[in-house]
């Protein structure tokens, strides 16, 4: 599949990109994006909850009363989850979220996510670009020249540039990512997808297309 080739002017320059098929065109598998998602969301999470348990509380261990004889339920000390300030029944704990999903899984996932863009006319291809010093407003110019100032956007680089990375970590819609870098979750969270040239090639050597 050929795509046109944009400038930062959001004009086109006369050239096209091929997007590989194998890549670009495979038929989405909605499964492997669950697993991706679910492992990328569950390897933010912290996992530092806690709460104590009875044996973390402070608080005597005495019994507060005799077990028999006196009409009401037998207690045990005051740091029984029964009564107030005492600890807690099997509370949370820190844990460890994450779990082991396959490369060819994940591998599915991301070129799934990829097929969406296209299928959903949500991709653009432009010139490799920088910007000599870290200007936000120059950033916005050229989102609003490819008409992606007003959507949650993802730009794709081939490989990392500090200075468009400077110039729109302020902006709230806008991200970027280094085609190496990319994930299943920020594809699909993106409205639209701004691809490089130069990610293209790195895309296509990532997933082993000749």
């Amino acid at each position: 599949m050929e795509i046109k080739v944009l400038n930062i002017s959001g004009k086109e320059t006369g050239r096209t990109i091929q997007l590989e098929d194998s890549i670009f065109a495979i038929e989405p598998n909605d499964h492997a994006i669950y697993l991706d998602v679910k492992q990328i969301l569950a390897n933010r999470r912290q996992g530092t909850h806690k709460s104590k348990q009875r044996n973390e509380v402070s608080g005597s261990t005495r019994k507060l009363k005799k077990q028999k004889g006196t009409g009401t339920a037998r207690a045990g000390s005051i740091k029984s989850p029964l009564f107030r300030g005492g600890g807690r029944i099997f509370g949370p704990i820190p844990r460890d979220y994450s779990f082991k999903l396959n490369k060819k899984v994940k591998q599915l996932a991301r070129k799934s996510a990829l097929a969406y863009k296209v299928k959903e006319n949500a991709i653009l291809v432009v010139e490799d670009f920088n910007i000599e010093a870290p200007k936000t407003k120059e950033f916005v110019n050229i989102c609003k020249n490819l008409n992606v100032a007003d959507k949650k956007t993802l730009f794709v680089f081939g490989e990392p540039n500090k200075n468009i990375y400077l110039s729109s970590r302020n902006l709230q819609s806008q991200s970027v990512l280094s085609a190496s870098n990319i994930n299943t979750y920020d594809l699909l969270n993106a409205n639209m997808l701004v691809l490089t040239e130069g990610s293209v090639d790195v895309l296509n050597k990532m997933f082993k297309v000749s």
